[in-house]
């Protein structure tokens, strides 16, 4: 293959960044067949489409999203010669967005891209959000990989693939309470008071199984959609708490909590939801083959 042309990508850049052949035109002051031609050239030499036109629209494909990305590395990379000759700073990183589940474990995601965290040259990109905001994000491409505790529902989103990357059994913790009785699971449940998830988490239609197969009834203190919000009750109440133990990692270790039962029919399934692509993010590929 031929070197790449750096005039057509720079023509390219700005069809991207206006979204249009004539704004492009008019910013580059060239005529729009220019534009349009010489775009079709840097196709060819690629090998891939960069855009699918709809009437007059343009909508940038895979591929050309791709190549948006590489230009912005390139034209960024030639600011930096200028301000490096200049004596200004340098920096060029490697970019990956993550969505993330509300319900979801900080610790569990900071165990997952703990290999990043730290690194000079990765920039990290974390957005919390519903699994629909996030799947949207995601096939957009806007998300490199949502990470969730959940699957997506079956027939639904079709061109994403879900990687389990751990199962957890599930716990009952509370703060430490050195006049009370062993606790006894699951039949103190029916008198002692428990902070759940909500009813969208599959922990929490587990549990609500498990205790009609125990014929028992469970006084709920609360019902709680954000796990990180389910740490801080189980820390500052009397209450106990229905949560995966990678949730209260550290309270568990420096005595806060203590685990009352650990409940193994019932499990915690981690998630890394990726959009099926013919060019994946690199840094999202080493962490997968961790």
């Amino acid at each position: 293959m031929s070197s790449l042309n750096y005039h057509h990508l720079h023509l390219f850049w700005a069809v991207a960044n206006e979204g249009a052949l004539n704004r492009a035109a008019e910013r580059l002051h060239i005529s729009q067949s220019a534009v349009s031609s010489q775009l079709k050239k840097l196709e060819d030499h690629l090998g891939h489409p960069l855009f699918e036109r709809a009437g007059r629209k343009l909508i940038i494909t895979e591929a050309g999203k791709i190549a948006l990305d590489y230009a912005n590395t390139i034209f960024k990379a030639g600011n930096e010669l200028i301000n490096t000759l200049e004596g200004k700073p340098k920096s060029s990183k490697q970019l990956l967005r993550v969505g993330s589940l509300t319900t979801l474990s900080r610790n569990f995601q900071i165990e997952f891209l703990k290999p990043l965290i730290g690194r000079t040259d990765v920039e990290l990109v974390i957005r919390s959000g519903s699994m629909r905001e996030l799947l949207l994000q995601l096939e957009s491409l806007q998300l490199d990989v949502v990470l969730a505790n959940t699957m997506p529902k079956a027939g639904l989103h079709t061109s994403t693939h879900s990687y389990l990357l751990k199962q957890q059994s599930v716990s009952i913790v509370g703060r430490k309470n050195k006049k009370a009785k062993r606790f006894q699971y699951p039949e103190d449940l029916a008198t002692q008071h428990i902070l759940v998830p909500s009813l969208e988490s599959d922990i929490r239609n587990s549990f609500d199984r498990a205790m009609e197969v125990a014929g028992v009834t469970p006084l709920l203190a609360a019902e709680v959609d954000d796990i990180a919000m389910l740490r801080v009750l189980a820390k500052e109440s009397q209450f106990l708490a229905l949560v995966p133990p990678i949730a209260v990692k550290d309270e568990l270790a420096s005595g806060i909590l203590v685990e009352h039962y650990r409940i193994p029919e019932i499990k915690e399934s981690f998630y890394a939801i990726v959009q099926r692509r013919r060019f994946p993010n690199a840094l999202l590929k080493k962490l997968l083959a961790k």
